[in-house]
């Protein structure tokens, strides 16, 4: 059974930071991401990595403040968000694909359960 387990979230001031990790089980993939959903709104691409090169691809509402990275045995991809404002406040979700580049939330196979992200004011 494929499973992606999220931890780390939690409540923090703006200007904050938080670690985002989540850790696949039942199968590697040739990527793996973030997504967020705030109340009211609908998912959004956050990051994602690919595991054959390390490139990256953000969002850039969070380019040059969020860092997302993974380690070799390809289970495990983090991300590391700086400088938080309370925009960033949403349910986060781990996920894993195929492609890296895509940003459109049908393109990657497997979700975990989420984690949610306040940031106060």
């Amino acid at each position: 059974q494929v499973q992606l387990v999220e931890s780390g979230g939690g409540v923090v001031q703006a200007g904050g930071s938080l670690r985002l990790s989540c850790t696949a089980s039942g199968r590697t993939f040739l990527a793996m991401g973030w997504f967020r959903q705030a109340p009211g709104k609908t998912r959004e691409f956050v990051a994602a990595v690919s595991w054959l090169n390390s490139l990256t691809n953000y969002a850039e509402s969070v380019k040059d403040r969020f860092t997302i990275f993974r380690d070799n045995a390809r289970t495990t991809v983090s991300l590391q968000m700086n400088s938080l404002k309370p925009e960033d406040t949403a349910d986060y979700y781990c996920v894993g694909g195929n492609y890296y580049s895509r940003r459109d939330p049908n393109d990657y196979d497997y979700w975990g359960q989420g984690t949610q992200v306040v940031v106060s004011s």
